[in-house]
């Protein structure tokens, strides 16, 4: 049986949280609307139309939550600061009551002796640069800029651990090519425009940072999948190949310098003559102190000729009789440990940090105990493979659970679970779930 002391007495453990999820104060202390507020609004776009108004009402019991994640023995809180609730429209004019729940939170965590990792955007665009066009806009840039320097500014001197952007790849293509997630936008063109923006901003985000902060430690976020083709047919594996194109190198390669990644697939190519003026390629390129990984599931693939423009087709986990989560996502730790090492290969990569990883389930509730079984054997088998791949030489420096408490799950709304703590939407109670005792045990604690 591993304990976090295996990995060495520097090895960071943490949990992960987003503002949209967990604050609610959605409309309330002078917040503006962020395009979460508005999608979750319109019919239709989340399970039984949930809606984070509410969420898990951090923003009144802020206190309380990080005495939870000092109780379960981590060291790391990673947060992440609401765009609309410091700059209600985005731009202009400051909330300096956003400015001051943020300062508040900052202060628990070093009061409880936890580190904050500030996540800079995770998802919550201003609704109202969402009306000029969002991430499709070339004006983001600069409106992304402001925010970037207000918020180094104003917490630089007590905040050293940062992360520019969550995720770029899940919220371009989720948010603005199929639509399922805020703001519902749908195409390669807005698709492709959110992407050369996105992957600009990582970068001067980070160069922000390094000249507003002294002593800064700063990171990017990117979600990733180890694509495995269905079958080792040509077909199959080119199909494979486009998939990681998009899924794992559309934003790592051009920050460590290597442009869009073009070699297996002529509408990259296109994409890339667009964008990759000497002028772009230079600001493309940031060098981070860490990139954080964050991994859920692996991704099979099959040819699909009838899918447009990347003609490859998921085969579920469901369907192979693979192991699953209560998503239908693929348990697969050895995948884990697969691209950890993809990402690890590349040249002049900086160190790396598990920034989120976790899993849904359908936790069951007896004598106000609440049973997770299977997460907790699901961490065992991740965390074995997170081990391995850091006995192996690779410089791992950190993890962190996805997520502290169960919470707005995005287009799941409050259905999909993957909590370390449970909580009662009506109520507001938190309970700790087997899985968060077995994660204050394993650390010792």
């Amino acid at each position: 049986m591993i304990k976090a002391s295996d990995f060495g007495k520097d090895f960071l453990w943490g949990v992960a949280t987003a503002a949209a999820q967990i604050e609610g104060a959605a409309e309330g202390y002078g917040k503006g609307l962020s395009i979460w507020d508005t999608f979750a609004k319109r019919s239709g776009k989340t399970k039984k139309g949930h809606q984070p108004t509410i969420a898990c009402d951090f923003y009144h019991r802020y206190k309380e939550d990080i005495a939870l994640v000092k109780l379960l023995g981590f060291g790391i809180f990673r947060f992440s600061i609401s765009w609309p609730r410091i700059i209600p429209r985005g731009k202009g004019a400051i909330n300096k009551e956003g400015l001051r729940f943020y300062h508040q939170v900052i202060d628990e965590c070093l009061l409880q002796g936890i580190i904050p990792y500030v996540t800079l955007y995770h998802w919550d665009l201003p609704e109202v640069l969402e009306d000029e066009g969002g991430w499709t806009a070339f004006s983001i840039n600069d409106s992304f800029n402001f925010f970037v320097s207000i918020c180094a500014r104003e917490y630089g001197d007590k905040v050293k651990n940062w992360i520019v952007l969550n995720e770029p790849f899940g919220f371009t293509s989720l948010g603005y090519m199929l639509g399922v997630h805020a703001p519902g936008k749908t195409g390669l063109t807005n698709f492709f425009s959110a992407v050369h923006h996105a992957a600009i901003a990582q970068a001067d985000g980070g160069r922000i940072l390094r000249s507003e902060v002294k002593n800064a430690n700063i990171g990017t976020s990117f979600s990733c999948s180890e694509i495995i083709p269905y079958t080792q047919s040509a077909s199959d594996v080119q199909a494979a190949k486009r998939v990681d194109c998009l899924m794992n190198r559309l934003f790592i390669e051009p920050l460590l310098g290597m442009g869009y990644p073009t070699a297996d697939w002529d509408v990259m190519e296109k994409f890339s003559i667009q964008h990759s003026t000497w002028r772009h390629t230079e600001r493309l390129t940031f060098d981070f102190d860490f990139i954080g990984l964050q991994n859920y599931f692996p991704l099979t693939i099959k040819y699909n000729a009838f899918i447009p423009v990347v003609q490859a087709w998921e085969v579920k986990a469901k369907s192979r009789k693979k192991p699953h989560t209560a998503m239908g996502w693929e348990i697969n730790a050895n995948s884990f440990y697969n691209i950890i090492k993809q990402f690890a290969a590349y040249p002049n990569i900086p160190p790396l940090m598990i920034t989120e990883n976790g899993a849904a389930y359908h936790d069951k509730v007896l004598n106000h105990q609440i049973h997770d079984q299977e997460r907790i054997a699901y961490f065992e088998q991740y965390l074995a493979a997170l081990l391995k791949v850091k006995q192996e030489g690779v410089p791992i420096t950190g993890y962190m659970a996805w997520t502290l408490m169960d919470n707005f799950e995005w287009g799941e709304g409050f259905n999909a679970r993957f909590g370390l703590i449970h909580t009662d939407f009506k109520t507001q109670q938190r309970t700790i779930k087997d899985s968060g005792l077995w994660f204050k045990d394993f650390l010792g604690h």
